[in-house]
């Protein structure tokens, strides 16, 4: 009888009930959302020059056409301060109807976008540019919305806000300087106030308290002007006149941002939720069948917004409902609560636009543009946005991405190091890494140059590309030199070896797949290296330790640092001494991952005392260090299960001695049936014995009083494996397949 090693399978609540909580957290959710998207549907349309309720019929209709045909389950849609720039120049070129027709014409191009499968293209514009862009939306609202919190107006562009912005300062201020300051303090305040309070959204407690202080005290300042009921705003989209170029460029560009931003947003909402990811191609479809309708009803252009489907998700939402729901609370509050909303204070939407303006600018989010090298672009992205429009930046983010590209395909880092000065002279090394091109030809003879012409030298090749005229140029330095040339190279074997021929146009398998940092095994190491006379260890460990020590170790130095006080590993691994076993490769575990015990036939003696070796090992890594989980891991061609059914070399008396703790695993072959491996029987009897063995030896596991507890508490689990060497293919022991299935089967 197989053991279940994966668990037992959760079949989970009955259909019925499972709906009923699903619905249980949707509604509260909904009801969260609900109220961080009022205001920042009034705010965005007052940002734009939009009617202020554009904004909320966007919410209602183009959120719930979204949500219904959407492929994203938890994204939320509506008006998003991403569009505030190009909506507000786009009024005032064109006019408001003639806007609304630019938003249902935008609609289509996404739902063309999103029928030619054109949605995942979006997702290969470089961060760096999609971060520059949200930041220059980001800083052009603010400029424009801190105008409106002193007291005055927004300027007609980012650069005459700036220079209007000193004269604001030292203007008369009046009372919409007082609510602005105070919705601004609540919502830099309210994430550091008590977690119960922080259940009420900031965005609708800094309106709603600004709001109030405003009718308290009497306070005469403009605030939201709202028709009575949707129906009141009577919006028919109109083509213009003239002027299509301008009217083609603004849908595009209204199509493309509002592409982009639900596409990222549906990514980011995936990452967090885990499960099936979305369909970005219904995703787009589904927005711009949103847009479609937000448009042709008089509403602002809908996108999918990251603020609101983070709150959906992190309020607990379960499925769509929640995003449909919340649209119908919107629409309750128009019809219902407009004398509320006519309460609110214009100057209280800008101050929390100027704050949603500054989260646009993620710090995060540069910081990380920074560590990939790609600030350059960021910035040009960033200041084409706001010295020039949304499209002049992206495209020169583009541009400039697309030069550095090339330049770091072409890059090749060069330079000479002396190592050591001995009796025979100077040690010198020269280290080529990244593209060695002919372009790079100039430069690598000048280093070579440096190098005297009697010095030993080592060449250390880390190239990914190598064209003709740079492998002329080495080998006829190579051959010139007067001094010993030794040749340490990672993916390219031929040259070490002295095989003159054609270059090498396209990286070796082993040094595509292993990173450049990791110290390469023996099978990818430079065959020449010259070891100290002294030195008895073997060549190949201190090629191996040398390399190690030289590139991996400086980039390790944290890891191990934090491992040096003590080990937590989450894996007792028991496994057979076969070299050809890699545990931490098979497993793509790192340093501090796996407690591993290694042994001729991965075998497991029983408690009895007669061998306390490996059990030692179980009683500390179970009852000390605490393991989840204990994996015996067999394998094929193991010449213990060759010696165990008779195939042993005469005169090991130590390893026949050994080999008696496999003698119950002879006996479970003839009692039970054969396993399977991948759904077929082995055809080498020993590696069938392999397999047995594995079972075996998680049965004489369980005898172990300290192993019985763990199991029993649901502290601890169980695993079989069985690793294919020829294959190369891990296997998993699952006994609905009666034996072991290829590890990737049981993810699905």
């Amino acid at each position: 009888m197989i053991e279940i090693v994966r668990g037992e399978h959760d079949t989970g609540p009955p259909k019925n009930t499972q709906h009923l909580e699903n619905l249980k957290h949707d509604v509260l959710a909904s009801i969260v959302v609900f109220l961080v998207a009022v205001p920042l549907s009034l705010g965005v349309a007052f940002a734009a020059g939009a009617p202020l309720l554009s904004g909320l019929i966007s919410a209602v209709v183009g959120g719930l056409v979204a949500s219904v045909f959407g492929g994203s389950p938890l994204q939320v849609s509506g008006p998003s301060a991403a569009l505030t720039v190009v909506l507000a120049d786009t009024i005032a070129t064109h006019g408001w109807p003639v806007t609304c027709a630019i938003t249902v014409a935008a609609g289509l191009l996404q739902i063309l976008f999103g029928l030619t499968r054109a949605a995942r293209a979006a997702l290969a514009v470089s961060p760096a540019i999609v971060h520059g862009l949200l930041a220059g939306i980001g800083v052009t609202l603010v400029l424009g919305q801190l105008h409106v919190v002193l007291g005055g107006s927004a300027q007609g562009s980012a650069l005459a806000n700036v220079l209007a912005l000193p004269g604001q300062v030292a203007a008369h201020h009046d009372q919409a300087v007082l609510v602005g300051v105070v919705t601004l303090a609540v919502l830099l305040a309210w994430p550091r106030l008590p977690k119960a309070v922080r259940r009420v959204p900031a965005p609708l407690a800094a309106v709603t308290l600004a709001t109030g202080l405003s009718v308290a005290t009497g306070m005469t300042l403009p605030r939201v002007d709202l028709p009575a009921g949707l129906p009141a705003l009577h919006v028919v989209p109109r083509l213009p006149d003239g002027g299509w170029g301008g009217f083609a460029v603004a849908a595009v560009t209204i199509a493309l941002i509002a592409g982009l931003e639900s596409l990222l947003s549906a990514v980011s909402v995936d990452k967090l939720r885990g499960g099936p990811r979305t369909d970005l191609d219904r995703e787009l479809i589904g927005q711009g069948a949103a847009n479609v309708a937000a448009g042709a009803l008089g509403g602002f252009p809908v996108t999918g917004v990251i603020v609101r489907s983070m709150t959906n998700y992190e309020a607990g939402a379960r499925t769509r409902t929640s995003a449909i729901l919340h649209c119908a609370w919107i629409l309750a509050a128009c019809l219902l609560l407009t004398g509320v909303l006519r309460l609110i204070p214009l100057a209280a939407l800008a101050a929390l636009l100027v704050y949603v303006g500054t989260k646009l600018v993620n710090v995060t989010g540069l910081k990380e543009v920074r560590r990939h090298g790609d600030l350059p672009v960021y910035a040009v992205t960033l200041a084409g946005a706001v010295a020039v429009n949304l499209l002049t930046g992206v495209a020169a983010g583009i541009l400039l991405a697309l030069a550095l590209m090339l330049r770091r395909m072409i890059f090749s880092g060069i330079h000479a190091e002396r190592e050591s000065t001995g009796r025979d002279g100077d040690r010198h090394r020269v280290v080529i890494e990244g593209a060695l091109t002919f372009l790079s030809v100039p430069r690598l003879t000048r280093v070579l140059a440096e190098v005297p012409p009697h010095a030993e030298v080592t060449l250390e090749l880390l190239v990914d590309y190598l064209d003709h005229a740079a492998f002329d140029c080495l080998r006829g330095w190579q051959q010139a030199h007067a001094g010993p040339v030794t040749v340490d190279e990672i993916g390219h074997p031929w040259f070490a070896r002295g095989r003159a021929g054609e270059p090498t146009v396209r990286r070796s398998v082993a040094a595509r797949v292993v990173p450049r940092w990791l110290a390469p095994w023996s099978e990818w190491q430079a065959e020449h290296v010259v070891l100290p006379a002294q030195r008895t260890a073997s060549s190949l460990l201190c090629r191996g330790a040398s390399e190690f020590q030289r590139r991996t170790a400086p980039l390790l130095r944290d890891t191990w640092s934090g491992l040096a006080h003590g080990q937590r590993p989450h894996t007792l691994f028991i496994t057979c001494g076969d070299a050809r076993i890699v545990p931490n490769l098979i497993t793509t575990s790192g340093p501090g991952d796996l407690f591993t015990v290694r042994n001729i036939g991965n075998l497991v003696p029983p408690p009895d005392g007669t061998d306390s070796s490996v059990g030692a090992a179980i009683e500390y890594a179970v009852g000390v260090l605490g393991v989840a989980e204990i994996v015996v891991c067999g394998h094929s061609g193991c010449g213990a299960m060759k010696a165990l059914l008779g195939q042993a070399p005469d005169g090991l008396d130590q390893l026949g001695s050994w080999l008696r703790h496999g003698e119950a695993t002879l006996r479970r072959r003839h009692r039970e049936a054969a396993l399977l491996l991948g759904g077929e029987r082995p055809a080498a009897e020993a590696d069938q014995l392999a397999l047995q063995n594995v079972v075996q030896q998680l049965e004489t596991l369980r005898s172990y009083p300290v192993v019985a507890a763990a199991l029993e508490l649901g502290a601890l689990r169980l695993t079989g494996m069985y690793f294919d060497v020829g294959a190369a293919q891990v296997s998993l022991l699952d006994d609905a397949a009666r034996g072991f299935v290829p590890a990737g089967a049981l993810e699905h």
